[in-house]
């Protein structure tokens, strides 16, 4: 009877096995098609899952935009098997982590990938000039449906735009996120940024394959737009894919016409995201061409006056990295707008923008970025307005905007107390007395729309300077404690403290001083920003 039991436990043990290997290929063929939100279901079904079947519901859940599915997964992921893990899944990991504002963690596994120190406060002060700075208030226009995507504004015109969308449902369904097949719709624009007369582009442009991108000559004749290939290519890995080209169309007698793909693309790699300058003269655009910087680069090219093209020439390493840079713009002012995930920024892809040589780029900052992907940005420079993409709300959403220049002027509080908080020995707490100083301080920051609140904190000689350097930082958070509780949002506060460093009398040792003159030097400074509005 014992070994019957055996045999039956074998038995099930095997048949559970197998199952779970049937579940896991099934699950494998959907994610080699890139049918990740069925891949995602699939996996999801595993009840042992092994590091490869997290690795690939994490990439699934990521590539659908899943952030806090992707984040849980790939947190289980190096909880597990941290040790063979590859790099590019630390960075998948901090980019979900940064879309679900767990910053600090984030951090951590972005300084892991990249080898050096990452912190995102340090970087948001960063990228703020010192003397002048952009603010964007994006809006998210309306939408048709809240399930559809749309993408990818361009001008056409003075008062039109195109952009793509999924909401024609008569398209074939898209596997890799469940929705039609993308097309090109032309819209007016009001003088508000508003879209209105939406109507399907020419078909002879739309197809059944997926269109987007479009860009247009200053005159409206010519068009280039990206179309997804008919012919799917096979990769080294075996997987059959297809390709992006970019095609140029004609309008002649109020019809689109000669359309043909441009003679630099190919059915081997992407060309994608097409963008004129402003003389009409050069092409950009993206690609993952051989002999990039890795995944997709920008590229421009030369349009000869005959209209044949010059020789795609890479536009190097101060634009590109081994990650995506797509979705270039070249605005009237031959400024060069384009979003990646490859440069340090805000999470995902972020929009940043290139002057003179594309030896630098600029991160457009927090007012506009996120930690989703925001992408395809466009500017009208003489009315300073455009618009861009974000997913921050789930699907991708068009997001009209203002740009308001500013004046950054730091402020040192004008309170009693001599602009500061003082403490009583060896303690951190805010006394009565300073939480009536705090409250007025609180009033300033609130009628100055105040923003970069920094406190800095310190204590006075006596006790050893690590210990003075932790109480002071406990004072400085303190400090920032009753801020907060107080209304004024932490995100907008520094903390840091100084120990007995910066002394302002010269009671530097332990002894020698009266308490009253120790006691100057247990304070916390207060000091913000202002934003004042100047004309660009």
């Amino acid at each position: 009877m014992k070994n019957i039991y055996s045999t039956l436990i074998i038995l099930l043990v095997s048949i559970t096995a197998f199952g779970q290997r049937a579940e896991i290929r099934k699950a494998d063929k959907l994610f080699s098609q890139r049918a990740y939100i069925d891949a995602a279901s699939a996996y999801e079904g595993v009840v042992d899952k092994n590091q490869e079947v997290l690795q690939n519901l994490g990439d699934a859940y990521f590539y659908t935009n899943q952030m806090q599915n992707a984040a849980e997964v790939y947190g289980t992921l190096f909880s597990r098997h941290e040790a063979t893990v590859e790099p590019e899944y630390e960075f998948r990991y901090a980019h979900a982590l940064r879309a679900t504002d767990q910053n600090d963690e984030a951090d951590k596994y972005f300084a892991s990938y990249y080898d050096k120190d990452v912190d995102i406060n340090e970087f948001k002060e960063s990228i703020i000039d010192s003397s002048n700075l952009y603010i964007y208030e994006p809006e998210m226009l309306p939408a048709e449906n809240a399930a559809s995507s749309d993408f990818g504004i361009s001008y056409f015109g003075e008062d039109k735009i195109t952009f793509a969308s999924t909401r024609n449902t008569a398209r074939p369904i898209y596997p890799w996120n469940k929705k039609p097949a993308l097309d090109l719709y032309t819209g007016e624009i009001s003088e508000e940024g508003e879209i209105s007369n939406i109507v399907l582009f020419s078909d002879a442009i739309n197809t059944d394959e997926h269109e987007s991108s479009a860009a247009f000559n200053k005159e409206g004749t010519i068009m280039y737009f990206d179309r997804t290939n008919e012919k799917r290519f096979k990769t080294e890995e075996g997987l059959r894919v297809a390709n992006i080209r970019i095609y140029k169309a004609e309008l002649v007698d109020g019809e689109w016409t000669n359309v043909e793909a441009l003679p630099f693309t190919s059915e081997e790699y992407s060309t994608e995201h097409p963008a004129l300058s402003p003389d009409g003269s050069t092409l950009f655009f993206a690609s993952d061409m051989p002999g990039g910087q890795g995944s997709f680069d920008l590229y421009k090219v030369a349009i000869n006056e005959d209209g044949t093209y010059g020789t795609p020439e890479n536009l190097g390493p101060g634009i590109n990295t081994q990650h995506r840079e797509q979705f270039p713009f070249v605005s009237e002012d031959n400024v060069l707008y384009f979003a990646s995930d490859g440069h340090l920024g805000f999470g995902n892809l972020d929009v940043y923008k290139s002057e003179g040589d594309y030896t630098e780029a600029e991160n457009l900052g927090s007012s506009i970025n996120s930690g989703y992907d925001d992408f395809a940005f466009i500017i009208n420079e003489k009315d300073k307005k455009g618009f861009l993409t974000s997913n921050r709300s789930g699907n991708d959403n068009l997001y009209s905007f203002t740009r308001t220049k500013y004046v950054k002027k730091t402020r040192q509080i004008d309170i009693p107390h001599e602009n500061k908080i003082y403490f009583e020995f060896d303690k951190s707490k805010v006394t009565e007395e300073y939480q009536k100083v705090l409250d007025k301080v609180i009033d300033i920051l609130k009628g100055s729309e105040a923003t970069e609140i920094r406190i800095a904190s310190h204590a006075d000689a006596r006790g050893t300077e690590e210990y003075n350097l932790k109480l002071s930082q406990r004072r400085a958070d303190a400090t920032k404690e009753y801020l907060v509780q107080h209304g004024i949002s932490a995100g907008n506060i520094t903390t840091k403290g100084y120990g007995e460093s910066q002394p302002v009398n010269d009671c530097t040792e332990e002894r020698g001083c009266t308490e009253a003159e120790y006691a100057k030097n247990r304070r916390s400074v207060i000091t913000f920003t202002t934003m004042e509005v100047v004309e660009e």
